[in-house]
């Protein structure tokens, strides 16, 4: 079962958090794995933007979002996750973030 974290971007800015997949002390090897993540309006919008997914170290994600990406989505509520897939030929596929965001409006442009 995911973990759900919501998130809160400012439109305009670089924005990155980490996720710790270690759980009670005990440390996941993420060897092989890759990680992909999405931001949309809604669950069901044909149109997304996608995180920048780094695996850091053993157990812990970074997913960031330049400030060209941020500025592209408008002020308002999304939904977002990020899932975690396995090396193998038939990769297993593991939600293990997601909740809303709120894109808060900037003020200074140019």
């Amino acid at each position: 079962m995911a973990t759900y974290s919501n998130l809160f971007i400012d439109q305009g800015s670089d924005f990155n958090f980490s996720v710790d997949l270690a759980t009670e002390g005990a440390s996941v090897n993420l060897a092989g794995y890759s990680a992909r993540g999405q931001i949309r309006k809604s669950y069901t919008s044909s149109t997304a933007t996608d995180f920048i997914i780094t695996i850091d170290d053993s157990d812990t994600l970074s997913a960031s979002l330049t400030a060209a990406q941020t500025g592209a989505l408008k002020p308002g509520r999304y939904v977002y996750d990020i899932e975690i897939l396995s090396g193998d030929a038939t990769p297993i596929v593991t939600r293990v973030v997601e909740g809303q965001i709120d894109v808060t409006p900037r003020v200074t442009t140019g």
